[in-house]
């Protein structure tokens, strides 16, 4: 008979202490490191743990009991969501303070080196639409978030045709992007147009589990010059395929 695994803890007004690795913040509760994602350093928080290891766990915030006076308001309405930016809620000076004592840590305290005075990071001067490719995903299946099930009416399905990232830890299902920052604003206009060209025209989407349905995947790509690529992949099911895709 197998034993019950203990519920995970609750962990009250935590302090987050400073910027980690791969998106997420650190804090210490009774000596045990705990990393959280999507809070800035000085939130209070309570947390939930999700996985418990033997030196650190990784957790998420439950409920904000004051936030950081360096907390700023993100841009994006995906943020939090998608996965695909972490730090729109830091000032970009502080990210590259963070960043700049994440290397020297690395360096001397991991690598044992010794390093000489240098001069800070030199930040980029643009913070938006940087990016000259993106990829998104095309799934009949669309990530909901907890509020937006809630506010599904109780007798309505759950709609599928979504065009956008995949969710973090879950590769079969995307969450729609309406509007992203991280390229110029024509590739919203262009990634628009064709999921709801494909919705209008009753194209099927891909579904990744099952292998198969028609729009997979857009990738676009622009240039110094104004050129713009754009590539959609197409998954062929039966005959006839070919000629929906290229009408």
């Amino acid at each position: 008979m197998s034993r019950k695994r203990k519920p995970l803890p609750l962990l009250e007004n935590v302090t987050i202490e400073a910027v980690a690795a791969e998106g997420k913040c650190v804090a210490h509760v009774d000596e045990m490191v705990v990393f959280v994602p999507f809070v800035v350093p000085g939130d209070v928080v309570d947390l939930q743990v999700r996985k418990k290891r033997h030196s650190y766990c990784e957790a998420t915030v439950e409920r904000f009991v004051s936030y950081s006076p360096v907390r700023v308001a993100p841009k994006c309405r995906h943020f939090g969501i998608c996965g695909g930016c972490k730090w729109q809620n830091l000032p970009y000076e502080e990210q590259l303070k963070a960043k700049q004592q994440q290397v020297f840590d690395q360096l001397t305290r991991i690598g044992k080196v010794e390093l000489p005075d240098f001069r800070p990071i030199m930040g980029s001067q643009k913070t938006e639409e940087y990016r000259n490719k993106l990829e998104f995903g095309c799934a009949n299946k669309r990530w909901y978030t907890k509020d937006e099930l809630e506010a599904l009416p109780k007798d309505a399905g759950l709609a599928g045709g979504a065009v956008g990232f995949h969710i973090t830890g879950s590769f079969d299902k995307i969450y729609p992007i309406e509007k992203c920052y991280l390229m110029d604003d024509f590739c919203n206009t262009v990634r628009n147009a064709i999921r709801d060209y494909a919705l209008t025209t009753g194209m099927s989407f891909y579904d990744i589990r099952e292998q198969h349905g028609l729009l997979r995947d857009i990738m676009m790509r622009n240039s110094n010059t104004g050129e713009w690529m754009v590539l959609v992949q197409f998954h062929y099911d039966e005959e006839g395929d070919e000629e929906r895709a290229s009408s």
